[in-house]
């Protein structure tokens, strides 16, 4: 719904730019729905706010690894073209947590729950985290943690 309010605001505002952009996130929600109903046979089925979140998560990080490629490839046009539209995507998102914030999250839920081992104590530490942090950071948090 906000998604569609605000691609009518930037119509509005001739914002050519962003208003591609939200044409395409909307599209992609919508591709996403359709396989949803698809897969539990449901016509009426809809994302939930945590799936549309993953989508969102999804493509800022396309964003992010685009403008990186690009940057590396000498095309800084097309690199700020990927930042621009990550900056419109992020404000979507949940706030990301800082480092250092997601060092006393990691070392809580490791403390919590006793894990020793790497790939459970992924599982668990991004059940919690999952949206509100990194999770490259989480992964080096983690393996400096259990050694």
């Amino acid at each position: 719904e906000q998604i569609t309010a605000e691609i009518k605001t930037a119509m509005k505002a001739g914002d050519a730019a962003k208003l591609t952009l939200l044409r395409g996130l909307s599209s992609v929600i919508n591709n996403k729905a359709l396989e949803k109903r698809a897969k539990v046979g449901d016509p009426n089925a809809v994302l939930t706010d945590e799936e549309i979140l993953q989508l969102f998560a999804t493509e800022a990080k396309r964003r992010k690894e685009s403008a990186t490629a690009f940057t590396a490839g000498g095309r800084q046009d097309l690199a700020d073209n990927e930042l621009a539209e990550l900056v419109v995507i992020q404000t979507y998102l949940p706030k990301q947590m800082t480092v250092a914030e997601t060092e006393t999250a990691v070392t809580d839920i490791l403390t919590k729950t006793g894990l020793k081992e790497f790939g459970p104590a992924m599982k668990a530490v991004m059940a919690e985290l999952r949206g509100k942090a990194d999770a490259a950071a989480i992964t080096e948090i983690i393996k400096k943690k259990l050694g």
